[in-house]
Formats: C-alpha cells, sequence, structure tokens
C-alpha cells in the first residue's frame, strides 16, 4: 500500500503543476496565430490577423510602453466583453498597430510592402478564447508572381509564452493552400514546393499531441486500461478511426461544434476511461461485454477528441485538394507519434505486470487513478470557466 500512496502523492503532485501551470484547455503554454491572405483590390494584398487577446495586449503594451493600454486591455478581459475589448484597442489603434506591422510583414519579390489599416479591431472567440482581430491592406512597389509572408509574432524573448504558430491561409498569386510558421520557419512562399507544406503540418500534428496534456492522459488511459497487445491495437484503432472522421469533418467546415462543449467533454473522457480500468479491469480480463463496451466508449470519445484537434489546427478555408492533402498530412503526424507513444510506454507496463504482477497491478491503478482524477478537475474547471 505504500507503493500505491506513494504513486498516488507524485501524480498528485504533478497534477498540481499541471493544473496550476495555465488554464484548463488544452494549450496552456503556447499560442495560435491565424492570418488569412487574400488579393485586395487593384493589385494590393489583403491580410486578416487574429491574435490571442490577452497575449496581445501584454505584448503590444509592453512593446510601445504604453500603460494606458495594458490598463485598458486588461479591464475589458477581466469583463469579458468582446465589445469592450475592441474598443480598448481601437482607443490605442496606434500601438496596438505598429505592434503587429513591425513583427508581420508581406513582400513581393524581394521588395517590402506597406500596411495600412482596413477597418477597426474586433474580437471574437477561438476555443472559448477571445482573439483580436485586424485586417491589413498592404501595398507592394512592384507586382509579383509570388508572395512572401514573415511573422515574428509572440517571440520567445518576450517570455509571455513559448512555441508560437501562425497558421496561414491564403489565396493569392493564382494559388490557394495553407502555411505553418514559427521560430524556425519564420517566413513562407506562395511559390513554395508542396513538400515543404506537407512537411510542415506532419511535425505540427506530431506537435499537437506531444504539446497537447489532455490528448496525452487519454492515450495513458487507454495505455494503462489494456492488459494485452490485441486490447490496445483495438482501442488505439477505434479512436484513430473516430477522432479522424469528425477531425476532416470539422477541419473542412462541414460539422461545427463550440469549444465549451467540446473541451469539458474532451476532460471528461479522460477521466471515464481511466476509471474504466478501475470499474471493469478486475473481472474476466477485458473480453465480452467489457471488452466491447470500452471499445464503444472509447470510439465515442475519439469523435469528440477529433473535433478538439480540428479546432487547435483552427483552419477557415474553402475546400480544395491541396487542403484536404495537409489535413491529411497533419492527421498522419498524429498518428505516428501516438503509436510511438504505445509502442514505448505499453511494453513498459505489460513487463511489470508479467514480472511483477503486485507492482504491476499497483502502478496500473494508481495511474489510472491518478488520470480520472485530473480529467474530473479539468471538466469542472471547463464546465464552470464556459
Amino acid at each position: 500500500m505504500r507503493t500505491v500512496a506513494a504513486a498516488v502523492l507524485g501524480l498528485a503532485a504533478a497534477a498540481g503543476v499541471l493544473l496550476s501551470a495555465g488554464p484548463a484547455l488544452a494549450h496552456g503554454f503556447s499560442s495560435t496565430v491565424y492570418v488569412d491572405v487574400t488579393a485586395g483590390d487593384a493589385g494590393h494584398v489583403r491580410t486578416a490577423v487574429e491574435l490571442e487577446y490577452d497575449l496581445y495586449i501584454v505584448s503590444a503594451a509592453d512593446y510601445g510602453r504604453d500603460d494606458a493600454l495594458f490598463r485598458a486591455g486588461t479591464d475589458a478581459f477581466e469583463a469579458a466583453h468582446d465589445a469592450a475589448m475592441g474598443a480598448a484597442l481601437n482607443a490605442h489603434r496606434d500601438a496596438a498597430l505598429r505592434y503587429v506591422t513591425e513583427r508581420f510583414a508581406v513582400s513581393a519579390a524581394g521588395a517590402a510592402c506597406t500596411a495600412a489599416p482596413a477597418g477597426d479591431f474586433t474580437v471574437g472567440g477561438r476555443e472559448g478564447v477571445p482573439y483580436a482581430r485586424v485586417v491589413l491592406q498592404w501595398s507592394c512597389p512592384r507586382r509579383a508572381d509570388t508572395h512572401q509572408v514573415r511573422s515574428a509574432l509572440f517571440p520567445d524573448h518576450e517570455t509571455y509564452v513559448k512555441g508560437v504558430k501562425t497558421i496561414v491561409t491564403y489565396r493569392l498569386d493564382g494559388r490557394a493552400g495553407s502555411a505553418v510558421l514559427d521560430a524556425t520557419r519564420p517566413s513562407f512562399s506562395t511559390g513554395q514546393p508542396w513538400q515543404r507544406r506537407f512537411g510542415e503540418f506532419f511535425r505540427l500534428g506530431a506537435e499537437h499531441l506531444l504539446t497537447g496534456a489532455d490528448h496525452l492522459l487519454f492515450l495513458l488511459a487507454l495505455i494503462a486500461g489494456s492488459r494485452r497487445p490485441r486490447e490496445i491495437v483495438l482501442a488505439a484503432t477505434a479512436f484513430t478511426v473516430a477522432h479522424s472522421v469528425t477531425f476532416m469533418l470539422a477541419a473542412l467546415g462541414l460539422v461545427e461544434v463550440p469549444a465549451g462543449i467540446v473541451e469539458p467533454v474532451i476532460a471528461l473522457s479522460i477521466a471515464v476511461v481511466a476509471a474504466w480500468h478501475l470499474a471493469a479491469g478486475s473481472r474476466a480480463g477485458s473480453r465480452g461485454r467489457a471488452g466491447w463496451g470500452r471499445l464503444g466508449v472509447v470510439f465515442c470519445f475519439g469523435l469528440v477528441h477529433g473535433l478538439g484537434f480540428a479546432g487547435a489546427l483552427g483552419i477557415d478555408e474553402a475546400f480544395s485538394w491541396t487542403l484536404l492533402w495537409s489535413l491529411l498530412v497533419f492527421n498522419v503526424g498524429i498518428e505516428t507519434v501516438q503509436l510511438a507513444l504505445i509502442a514505448a510506454v505499453f511494453p513498459v507496463l505489460a513487463g511489470l505486470r508479467r514480472g511483477c504482477p503486485r507492482v504491476g497491478r499497483w502502478l496500473t491503478g494508481a495511474v489510472s487513478v491518478g488520470v480520472s482524477v485530473i480529467g474530473l478537475i479539468w471538466f469542472v474547471q471547463r464546465t464552470l470557466g464556459g
């Protein structure tokens, strides 16, 4: 029992770190910027840039040494009122614009384009998080067959956030597609080869699973609740098929479910799947009704996780074959990491159960309890927090 108590206390400490380090949503330590690039009138380029509001306020105020922007922006954020948040940005328009235009750029054939605002700042929601939106019209000194986009928004040295991704969708220069920018690849060209675009989406899918605490815990619950290779293969297959279906449908805009529903259900899925082992694991293995029932639960929750994957990717683009292949590659990145984690963790637990049955049972039970508790806490947080 001492081993069980120590394991549970260790998991509780880890849970405390996870829960205190950031918000209840899955991606507390990173942020995503969304940019839509299209051809404007008379040869101009139009960009709609969306940034996480609270980070934007802190960064823009610090960058421009504008304490008034910080106070107005944080007051509006605490009031949780979209119109007030938009008004705070518009009241300090110059400082807010300067942060974007000095960290985000468009060029044509190597010549820098000049930005001008096209309308006021507005604020809306993505995955239940307030996002500020600004539309810029770019005038380029020369016409070109390709354009380049560069982003250095929310750089690591600001220390407010790490691992920023900028997801760009574009319909420009007779081409349409998507690209992923980060600190290692801060720019792209509309003429970039398809191999690079797909490589970026594979890496994004892999990183998304590795940095998504809730999806990792769900996978850990699946592994802990499976005794034989056949069980984990069936459970992983059910999860993969389910989340792949809803991920593709949601990313293509065919299905839309509010994040206020998706995120709490994802948290609940972690608790239920982890607790399933405690409730049914001591019976006749996982065969018969218990085994098929567990697969059914995993499949249903996998459908919800697919919506979470799509919400994190956040692409809002008309269907194209390029987009479809990008989404498929993103999904392959997720599956590759998922299979690698199963291959690394499941044999260790299975070996413990065979070589040291008592320790294996205690460890599996402790993991299941810890994961289930974390899932329940997240469920309450996300439900109460909307």
